[in-house]
């Protein structure tokens, strides 16, 4: 399958490796929407893409979601990559605050889902849905269990979504370190910690927007692919 001409919206591509996937959507001949929360942020992306259509969307709010899905027109792809930056933690489980894990799956879970529950029925057909995992599902590291827990339910959410929307595609991409531009407000701890991780797995660096935004090419292309997770990690699930 050819993308161009193919109606694709990126929920949250103003950013990171979703302005990446519009990027790549772009250069092969689609016809792009970046949707995001942040007018200024979605203003700026559209004017760097140089090319495309923006949409202020929230995805926290599901009434504004189903708003916005009865009034848009049909897509080929719906790709969501939407993430809120919250503090990473490598402290005691015992000292977790139960309102901090609960705040973790509000766009990334809850949004996914709220996406997936309207966005489905402007998916043409032949189309197909991309949710973003995170490596925690595959990786536990100490002091994250709530994102273990959350990474666990959005792969659990696409298997599921893969049976209840079939014949639409439902895939997923779970990305390793990709350095994005949420990479400068990392806690240096924390960086240091994924500095020295990366050392030791098989590709021994991080990961670039372009190289993850590959992998949902694919997906919007494999026409007999769906219930499927594609890492895109450099090795680290090899790594000790």
């Amino acid at each position: 399958m050819e993308l161009k001409n193919q109606r694709i919206l990126v929920v949250g591509g103003s950013s990171g490796i979703g302005f990446a996937v519009a990027k790549a959507a772009l250069d092969h001949g689609a016809k792009v929407t970046i949707a995001s929360s942040k007018a200024d942020r979605l203003h700026d992306a559209v004017d760097r893409l140089g090319g495309g259509e923006g949409a202020q969307l929230d995805v926290t709010d599901e009434p504004s979601v189903k708003s916005y899905f009865e009034g848009s027109s049909q897509f080929d792809h719906i790709v969501f990559t939407a993430a809120d930056w919250t503090e990473v933690r490598h402290s005691s489980f015992f000292d977790l605050d139960l309102a901090d894990a609960q705040a973790l799956f509000q766009v990334r879970f809850w949004g996914a889902m709220a996406v997936a529950k309207h966005g489905a029925k402007r998916i043409s057909s032949g189309g197909s849905l991309i949710l973003t995992n995170g490596m925690a599902a595959h990786r536990p590291q100490k002091g994250m269990p709530e994102a273990s827990a959350m990474a666990g339910a959005v792969e659990h959410l696409v298997l599921g979504l893969a049976v209840e929307l079939a014949p639409i595609r439902v895939n997923g991409v779970c990305p390793g370190a990709i350095v994005t531009e949420a990479w400068d407000d990392v806690p240096p701890e924390f960086r240091e910690f994924q500095e020295a991780r990366l050392s030791g797995q098989p590709l021994p660096r991080a990961g670039q927007p372009a190289e993850a935004a590959e992998a949902y090419l694919y997906l919007m292309k494999g026409t007999y692919t769906t219930g499927q997770i594609l890492r895109v990690e450099g090795g680290w699930t090899l790594s000790g």
